[in-house]
């Protein structure tokens, strides 16, 4: 049988049982358990009884999971929901029901089929992209798992089939297929270890452990045959960190927390196999419950077309409104004025229900505006939308094959989760920014620590180079020390230290040996990490919780320290013995692990050395550590504190190193108050764990400070000095220490040394001693009072020095942030940073980070955008107005989180200033022309109607009126929209300025959208008139007939095919081969349309019988006309832009006319035209130079030079 274990299993020897911080015991139900069975916590399992009776009547919702959209059977009916929420849609859905009736102007089928064409292509697009998700859904819901068959067999069985109670085996390396409570695994204490990167991003492998009841008990797939277990537990609920329920098992309650849950997708690392029991299944299990849909979130740009739609909407009724009274007066007046008969006999009014009936001329013009909006409709382009979303989609697939966006290291290329923010990546004014991870590498290495108040390592980082350069060369480093840089860069991962003073065993020489051991002794106890050897080599790897855990493992490693195994009940490690001065290997009792956590800011382990001594060794964030020193403990404190400020100015993150020995009673009384806490599931057990753990972290001896550094990324500086070039402000949210994130903003030119720096803190004496006396509210007030004061001297600095053009940078901590965030303070605070020119927030929580972006974006009305790569930057991304996540080393939440992802901060340049700026140019022009061909198209058809008295008379055949937006001119302006470049990327990049024409929005400002508008009123009137005046009296055959409608209109018609498809040539500033196909193709096509169409029999092409072959082609004035018409029609766009051009040009024409001129490769020329990129309060390198020059007084001297030039 397969995965059966008759013969006994191996079962690792690995007890950790008292190592983790949540262990499970047994515990008294006094209080603990009162919820259970109330409302929210009825859910009852019988365990291994899925299929009984009580199970089937509980009704669970099945593990079959569905992420679509829709379903077979909703797909018609909720797809054609969406379509018609559009009011462009359902206006041509109500005129084409009209079209029906016989107050159409045209056949309902012309009307019925260009919509049915349009809506049957959205449709398709958003079927495709469900067919994605229900592919991932069949893939998910296929994966197959082993299930307890009630006799002691286990077999493969898909996902979907799963039911509530089954009892399930996973084995290493596979994901949980639901929410299942953890009964026994391969290690003897029913430990194994969890990686929940698909929940919460952390690549860190979790402990969980099952109850001793059933790891005891259930050791082989035969001991499940009689299993017999009920638990009661909570409801489902989206809380991923707690769990409260309990098992019934051999008349025993046992108590249930999050330790025994292992979570759906969550996937069993470093553990041959576990055995589950199945509670929560499908919809119900917490991943599912969290799995929130995305905000809806539209581009500025489809906001502001949805107006220019309700305003032809508007155009359309009031022509309809005017042309109705006109009609009815018309048709009034029509008998009175002939003289008691019918001066349009023609039309026959006494034939007539109620059009052109004199008798009912009100009822005439009612009817008339519902005929007159049917007419009219092709003011609206009923193609708009669906061009727009192919555009989208094929600009995104662009993105996504950008060879220069991918990233070679970790196979990542950028990927456009979502199409419908390109044009907004063009528009980004404020940029908000994580730190680690984001800006840096997240990849942490070991570079300096300071031991018993002696500084050692002697590598320098990237922000000392950059401290170096900003104080003329001298770098920060001690004034004991002798400066090695190692140009080949680290050998080992995490590892970046050089110091032949304690490297290579020479630490046992120093003066202060026996400290440097216990400092070594730590970094290579405290710590969860997993050491894995590989058979092979012999070599040790570490699974650790963070980057800065695995480097403090590899430091110890390296330094001589070796931790190798972590054996049923304690560490085991190699080092050099002071005495003999031979390697030794030592082994630790280890008895709790302290766990860290955001609030605690450290983490301590208890542990029992060799000579039976119990110590507590200590780790963790300095403005924690140093209070809970001891009075003899804080030998080294001063020349401590001043090398962690040195670290930090450094940009490296430290932590404190301490210790204590622990008294026999004091430990006792410390495990039993602890244990009894973890086995609480009341409200208060997490402080109350908190409590206890606090008494035991007091009275610490200092040993040292680590410091590691979180290198930049490639092309970080570089990448931010464009974007500021560019006018992109540039906020950075962080959770380090303020001196860490100053320093790291000067490594990136987001700082620099003339800046003025304003500081928001709480650090005041005041504020201190209030602290000192633990009385909150009177903190909380005079916090509050603080931050005020602090913006107001703030922003009364930057108002008095409003003349000189100083830039200033605010920096402001994560406690004050959560004061000046509040209703009443929160616009003073944005009008203060926003008048800054870097913003960096400090200590700032996840919740802050999200507040802040929600602020700048409502508060400026600007474009935000969010990029941040972890778990805790998913709510940034979600407020911004576009979120990028960068799929970094911290999982993939915040990819799963954003609208793009890219793999390397430093792509965001190309992202925005290139793709961004030419997205937003395409859809600009796109949509304008969109509305430039439709107008041209609308008026020639309202003016032909008002020259025959409105009397609702299309100028055009029906198919003609139908094929306009469907063929003849959409295929060009979807070109236009994929293919057209107004600069090439090298010009993007040189001169990044273009980038504001997005910012203001000058291609899409309502003086742009009102002029494509009106030359399309002007080439509908030149085309109408002359066509018309043209052809009053020409004959079009030997036998003297006269042109008529069909003429008239098939000449207006090729008109207006080569005029808009003539003015898209005009229009475009980079041609393809695409181009030219599309567009003389669309030309083309009306011609063998014409032609085709003509050949069909009167009966289905009505007047356009013949027209072109056998009347238009042979006559000489219609080609005369139609060119006639293309020159008049087209000058004076012409004109105005070749004025424009030369006088009144844009950013991009600028920027044209250089290359035309050959000025690009002239560098004193391109350095002139960058200088007007850059303004005072501008960041970045590029400014940090020209602050030298206006320093140095050569600025305006140069400046004139440049100008002259120009």
């Amino acid at each position: 049988m397969p995965g059966g274990r008759q013969g006994g299993r191996r079962r690792s020897r690995l007890r950790l049982s008292n190592i983790y911080a949540f262990k499970c015991r047994k515990s008294s139900f006094q209080e603990d358990h009162s919820q259970i069975g109330g409302p929210g916590f009825s859910r009852v399992v019988y365990c291994n009884e899925p299929n009984s009776p009580a199970s089937e009547r509980r009704n669970y919702a099945g593990n079959y999971v569905r992420s679509t959209k829709y379903t077979p059977a909703s797909f018609v009916p909720k797809s054609l929901f969406e379509q018609f929420r559009r009011v462009a849609n359902f206006y041509f859905l109500v005129t084409g029901i009209l079209s029906l009736t016989p107050l159409s102007p045209y056949g309902a089928v012309s009307a019925l089929l260009p919509l049915g064409f349009v809506i049957l292509v959205s449709m398709v697009k958003e079927g495709i992209e469900d067919w994605g998700r229900k592919r991932q859904d069949i893939e998910v819901n296929n994966r197959r798992v082993k299930v307890h068959d009630g006799n002691g067999n286990f077999r493969q069985e898909e996902w979907r089939e799963l039911k509530v109670g089954d009892i399930v085996r996973v084995e290493k390396d596979e994901f949980f297929p639901a929410d299942l409570l953890l009964l026994s695994s391969s290690y003897e204490d029913s430990i194994c270890y969890v990686e929940t990167m698909n929940l919460d991003g952390e690549t860190n492998l979790k402990v969980k452990q099952g109850l001793e009841a059933t790891s005891s008990a259930l050791h082989e797939d035969s001991d499940f045959k009689e299993l017999k277990a009920v638990v009661r537990c909570e409801d489902p609920n989206a809380d991923l960190y707690t769990f409260v329920g309990t098992l019934h098992l051999e008349e025993q309650r046992h108590p249930l927390s999050i330790q025994q849950l292992l979570l759906r997708d969550s996937k069993l690392r470093n553990t041959e196999y576990v055995y589950g029991a199945v509670v929560f299944t499908g919809h119900d299990t917490k991943v599912i419950q969290n799995s929130t849909d995305p905000p809806s979130k539209r581009s500025r740009i489809e906001r502001k077309m949805d107006k220019i739609i309700y305003m032809m909407f508007f155009v359309v009724f009031l022509m309809s409104f005017i042309g109705s009274i006109v009609f009815g007066i018309e048709t009034k007046e029509d008998r009175a004025r002939a003289g008691g008969r019918t001066e349009r006999w023609y039309l026959k009014p006494d034939d007539a229900d109620i059009f052109f009936d004199p008798e009912k001329a009100p009822l005439a013009a009612i009817f008339h505006f519902f005929t007159a909006v049917m007419l009219y409709s092709y003011f609206i382009p009923i193609s708009l939308y669906v061009s727009i979303e192919i555009v989208k989609v094929l600009q995104s697939v662009f993105i996504n094959n950008d060879i220069l966006m991918y990233y070679e290291e970790t196979d990542k290329p950028a990927h456009a989760r979502t199409s419908n923010l390109n044009e907004e990546l063009g528009m980004v004014d404020t940029i908000l920014s994580d730190k680690t991870g984001t800006l840096t590498c997240n990849s942490m290495e070991f570079i300096k620590c300071s031991v018993a108040g002696t500084a050692y390592g002697r590598g320098i980082t990237e922000v000392e180079r950059s401290m170096a350069m900003r104080s003329g060369g001298a770098a920060l480093v001690g004034d004991d020390l002798d400066v090695v840089v190692d140009k080949s860069g680290p050998k080992i991962k995490g590892f970046n230290f050089q110091d032949e003073r304690v490297m290579k065993g020479n630490w046992v020489k120093q003066r202060e040996a026996a400290v440097l051991q216990k400092f070594f002794r730590l970094l290579a106890v405290c710590h969860t990490a997993i050491p894995e050897t590989d058979e092979a080599s012999g070599a040790v790897s570490y699974e650790a919780e963070s980057p800065d855990e695995a480097a403090f493992v590899v430091a110890a490693r390296e330094l001589g320290f070796e931790f190798f195994s972590r054996t049923q009940n304690g560490i085991s490690f190699r080092e050099l013995d002071l005495a003999t001065g031979q390697k030794v290997e030592r082994v630790y009792r280890l008895l709790n692990v302290l766990e860290f956590n955001s609030a605690r800011k450290r983490m301590s382990v208890i542990v029992r050395d060799e000579d039976g001594k119990l110590l507590l060794l200590s780790k963790g964030a300095d403005n924690v550590m140093f209070e809970r020193l001891a009075k003899n403990g804080r030998k080294f404190e001063e020349k401590t504190r001043e090398h962690v400020n040195e670290y930090a100015d450094a940009g490296l993150r430290t932590l404190i190193l301490a210790y204590r020995e622990v008294d026999e009673n004091e430990y006792i009384e410390f495990s039993k108050n602890f244990n009894e806490a973890k086995n609480s599931v009341t409200a208060d057990r997490e402080s109350l764990i908190d409590e206890i753990t606090d008494q035991m972290e007091r009275d610490l001896i200092l040993l040292g400070a680590t410091a590691v550094e979180d290198k930049l990324q490639n092309g970080v500086p570089e990448c931010i000095d464009k974007l500021a070039q560019a006018g992109i402000k540039i906020w950075v949210l962080t959770g380090d220490k303020m001196e860490t994130a100053i320093n790291i903003g000067f490594a990136c030119s987001l700082l620099r040394q003339e800046m003025k720096q304003i500081i928001i803190n709480l650090e005041t004496p005041h504020i201190k001693a209030l602290e000192k006396a633990g009385e909150k509210d009177a903190i909380e007030q005079a916090s509050r009072e603080s931050v005020v004061k602090q913006m107001e001297e703030g922003k009364a600095l930057i108002t008095g020095s409003s003349g000189s053009h100083e830039a200033f940078a605010l920096i402001i901590d994560g406690k004050s942030l959560t004061y000046a965030l509040e209703d009443e303070f929160k616009k003073q605070f944005l009008d203060l940073a926003t008048a800054c020119a870097s913003v960096i927030c400090c200590r700032s929580s996840p919740k802050q980070k999200a507040l802040v972006t929600r602020l700048v974006k409502t508060g400026t009305g600007k474009t935000t955008l969010g990029i941040g790569d972890g778990a805790n930057d998913v709510g940034m991304l979600q407020e911004a107005d576009i979120g990028i996540g960068i799929s970094g080393v911290e999982g993939m939440q915040a990819v799963m989180s954003s609208d793009i992802a890219i793999a390397q901060f430093r792509y965001l340049e190309r992202l925005l200033l290139v793709h961004g700026h030419w997205c937003y140019s395409r859809i600009s022009s796109m949509i304008c022309y969109f509305f430039y061909k439709n107008i041209t198209f609308g008026v020639t058809v309202f003016l032909y109607e008002a020259y025959t008295s409105f009397s609702a008379q299309p100028a055009y055949n029906d198919w003609f009126l139908s094929l306009f937006n469907v063929f003849f001119s959409s295929l060009p302006v979807i070109a236009l929209g994929v293919f057209d470049q107004d600069v090439s990327s090298r010009f993007c990049y040189k001169f990044p300025l273009l980038y504001q024409e997005g910012v203001q929005n000058l291609l899409f400002s309502w003086k742009r959208i009102i002029g494509w508008m009106f030359n399309g009123l002007i080439t509908a009137l030149a085309i109408f008139f002359i066509c018309k005046e043209s052809q009053e009296h020409q004959l079009y055959n030997p036998n003297g007939k006269t042109a008529g409608r069909e003429i008239l209109g098939g000449t207006m018609y090729t008109c207006i095919v080569w005029v808009v498809n003539l003015q898209m040539v005009l229009a475009i500033s980079y041609f393809t081969w695409v181009q030219h196909i599309v567009i003389w193709g669309s030309i083309a096509l009306w011609y063998i349309f014409l032609m085709v169409y003509g050949a069909m029999g009167p009966s289905f092409s009505t007047d356009a019988y013949k027209v072109f072959l056998e009347t238009l082609a042979p006559a000489p004035s219609y080609w005369l006309t139609t060119l006639f018409v293309m020159i008049f029609a087209l000058i004076p766009y012409f004109v105005f832009k070749a004025i424009q051009m030369r006088f009144f040009p844009g950013y991009h024409q600028m920027i044209q006319w250089i290359r035309y001129e050959g000025h690009s490769n002239d560098p004193e020329f391109v350095e002139m035209v960058r200088q007007r990129s850059i303004r005072p309060t501008t960041v970045g390198f590029t400014a940090r130079r020209a602050a030298s020059v206006r320093r140095s007084g050569r600025f305006h001297d140069q400046l004139k030079k440049n100008f002259i030039a120009f």
